[in-house]
């Protein structure tokens, strides 16, 4: 059953006897533009229909007390102690992450319930730490930029995962019908409407290898290396012709793909702008083969959904979506070929590896905002 505010608002008040104030953030799907972010580059996310919920309230306690709906999981801390608490690797970090940086001051409760698909890559944790802070009392009526950085500082600094601001803005700034083109140097940003015709489905392949958070660190650590050999503060400054200074072939290959994907990711918005639905969907492909092959971050699961994918007849292009090593996939689809496209994936996927995939048709949504 699909979580709605008002079933968040109930839970709550059974739980913890007391009215709530809601915030909601969506979780987002990149359209393309994959390991840029941490390079300063150029991404083109899109926020998606898919909201995680927090509500809270103040208690009497001196706790702060949590619940995941999800999870069905309750912790709670004095919030003395929140300040010197250390990660537990679990889905609590991203909660005390962002409570340490908020003057809390007091008790609160915290009741959490999302439609954001967890270990899916499209940014559950994001959602997760957004939704939080306007819950926790933001001071900000309004979310903004300092809210996306604290965010991301949270995840950095405690969590320890050294990823870009992309999904925390993707969070914070999301607009209906359009995807969100962000230069992560300058955290400038502008809305590309996307063209009528098409439909965006993201294909969770159901699976999360255990690999994804230490290759991340070892791709962050690789691309600082390539941009140590050119002398540069990141590859974002790097030109293609000095691909061959960088010594080692590593970190070549890693370099040439963030170089490559960032003008990727202006290509695709030239094409988006003139409804350009076939050179969109090669740029897609071709940001697939190069995470998979240059920057190596599929897995044998995702490249067989996307080769199914490009070989149906109706879909403009299809690549891996988020970290990598399982996750998703996001297809653009002509929606007349929509269903036929499910029932065919679903099929193939289930007969090579005794999986049922899970199928999003994606919406472009608004970013996060207190509901009450």
């Amino acid at each position: 059953m699909a979580v709605t505010s008002q079933l968040v608002i109930e839970a709550f008040e059974a739980r913890y006897s007391s009215t709530p104030d809601l915030a909601r953030a969506p979780g987002r799907v990149n359209l393309i533009g994959e390991h840029t972010d941490y390079n300063l580059g150029r991404v083109l996310p899109v926020a998606i229909d898919l909201d995680c919920y927090a509500a809270s309230a103040p208690n009497r306690q001196g706790l702060l007390r949590v619940h995941s709906e999800n999870l069905h999981q309750s912790r709670e801390w004095p919030v003395e102690q929140i300040a010197g608490l250390q990660a537990a690797g679990d889905w609590t970090d991203y909660v005390i992450g962002i409570a340490r940086q908020l003057p809390l001051g007091h008790g609160r409760d915290l009741l959490i319930a999302s439609n954001v698909p967890l270990g899916s890559g499209l940014s559950s944790s994001a959602a997760l730490e957004i939704s939080t802070a306007l819950a926790l009392g933001w001071p900000d009526m309004t979310p903004g930029i300092e809210l996306a950085k604290v965010a991301r500082r949270a995840e950095n600094e405690f969590i320890g995962l050294p990823s870009g601001i992309m999904d925390q803005f993707a969070a914070v700034f999301g607009q209906r019908n359009a995807a969100l083109l962000i230069d992560c140097r300058s955290l400038e940003s502008e809305p590309v409407p996307l063209p009528d015709g098409v439909a965006i489905v993201a294909v969770n392949s159901m699976v999360k290898h255990a690999l994804g958070q230490s290759a991340y660190r070892d791709r962050v650590a690789e691309c600082a290396v390539a941009a140590a050999d050119l002398g540069v503060e990141s590859l974002r400054d790097a030109r293609p012709e000095q691909l061959q200074l960088i010594r080692d072939p590593v970190a070549q290959r890693r370099a040439r793909h963030v170089l490559s994907e960032n003008q990727r990711v202006l290509d695709f918005v030239t094409a988006s702008r003139k409804g350009d639905l076939r050179e969109m969907g090669r740029l897609l492909v071709a940001s697939h083969r190069s995470l998979d092959q240059d920057y190596e971050v599929s897995c044998a699961e995702l490249n067989f959904l996307v080769n199914q994918a490009i070989e149906i007849e109706g879909t403009f292009g299809a690549r891996m979506t988020g970290g990598g090593f399982g996750g998703c996939t996001v297809n653009l689809i002509d929606p007349a070929a929509v269903e036929a496209f499910k029932d065919r994936v679903r099929s193939a996927y289930l007969a090579e590896f005794g999986i049922e995939p899970v199928f999003y048709q994606i919406h472009a949504s608004d970013g996060a905002r207190r509901i009450s």
